[in-house]
C-alpha cells in the first residue's frame, strides 16, 4: 500500500508562522488571555488556532526567505500584536482602577497585598472588581467578540505592512482619558458617599474637639464601603458588556481599519 505525501508550500508555512507571532503578542497582554491563570501552552495553541484559518490568504504576504527579512518581519508582528493587546488591557483596566479608587477613599489601600495572578499590589476592591470583570467577560462571550476583532487585523493589517504612529498614538492617548473617565463613573457613587463622610467627619471634629475623630473615621468609613460596595459592583456586567464591544472595534481602528 502506496503512502500519501503531502506537500505544504513554504510561503504558507511563512504566512502561519508570522500570523501566529502576532496572535501570541496579544493574547499576552489582551484579558483575559494576559491572566497567568492561562497556561502559556494554551496561549500557543491558541496561538496557533487563531493562524490557522487566516493563513492561506495571507500567504502571498509572506516575505522572501532571508535572514534579515524575516527578522524584521517577526519583530514587525510582535510589535503589532503587543500594541493591540496593550490598548485591549488599556480599556480593561478601567474596572481595575475604580476598585482602587475606592479602596483609596476607603481605607482598604492599607490591607493591599501581593497578587500573584496580576503580579502587583493590590487591594481589596481592586482584586474584587477585577476577578469579577473577568468572570464577567468570559460567561458573557465577551472574550469571543475580543478574538473575532482580532481576526479581523488581519484583512485590515497585512502582514508586510506595519502601524500607522500617529493612530497608535491617537488612540491611546483617546484610551487613557476613557480609562480615567470609566473609572471614575464606575466609582463615583461610592466615593462621593465616602467624601461627605470626610466633610461630616471633620465638621464633627471642629464642634466636639474631645472626640477622636481620626480613630473613628476609619472604621466608618470601612462600614460605609462594605454597605455601599455591592452598589458600584452592579454596573460592572454593563461595563464589561461595553468595554467588550470598545475592544473588538478599537483594534481595528488601530490598524487603520475605521480611519
Amino acid at each position: 500500500m502506496q503512502g500519501l505525501s503531502t506537500t505544504v508550500g513554504l510561503d504558507l508555512l511563512l504566512a502561519l508562522l508570522l500570523a501566529s507571532v502576532r496572535a501570541v503578542s496579544f493574547l499576552l497582554l489582551a484579558p483575559p488571555f494576559a491572566s497567568r491563570a492561562v497556561n502559556g501552552r494554551v496561549k500557543a495553541m491558541l496561538s496557533l488556532a487563531l493562524a490557522l484559518p487566516v493563513a492561506g490568504r495571507l500567504r502571498g504576504q509572506a516575505p522572501a526567505v532571508e535572514p534579515a527579512a524575516l527578522a524584521t518581519a517577526v519583530v514587525q508582528q510582535v510589535l503589532v500584536g503587543a500594541a493591540l493587546g496593550a490598548f485591549c488591557a488599556l480599556v480593561f483596566a478601567a474596572v481595575q482602577a475604580a476598585g482602587d479608587l475606592i479602596d483609596l477613599f476607603g481605607g482598604f489601600q492599607m490591607a493591599s497585598a501581593y497578587d500573584p495572578l496580576s503580579q502587583n499590589q493590590t487591594a481589596v476592591f481592586g482584586k474584587l472588581y477585577n476577578w469579577t470583570a473577568t468572570a464577567l467577560l468570559v460567561l458573557s462571550g465577551g472574550h469571543l467578540l475580543v478574538l473575532k476583532g482580532f481576526l479581523r487585523t488581519y484583512e485590515v493589517l497585512p502582514l508586510d505592512a506595519g502601524l500607522s504612529l500617529s493612530t497608535v498614538a491617537a488612540v491611546f492617548t483617546t484610551g487613557i482619558g476613557q480609562l480615567m473617565l470609566s473609572a471614575l463613573q464606575i466609582a463615583a457613587p461610592l466615593v462621593a458617599v465616602l467624601f461627605v463622610a470626610d466633610v461630616g467627619l471633620g465638621l464633627l471634629s471642629r464642634v466636639a474637639p474631645a472626640l477622636n475623630v481620626f480613630a473613628m473615621s476609619f472604621p466608618l468609613k470601612i462600614l460605609i464601603t462594605l454597605t455601599l460596595g455591592g452598589f458600584a459592583l452592579a454596573v460592572l456586567p454593563s461595563v464589561v458588556d461595553t468595554s467588550a464591544g470598545t475592544m473588538a472595534e478599537t483594534v481595528v481602528r488601530l490598524v487603520g481599519g475605521g480611519a
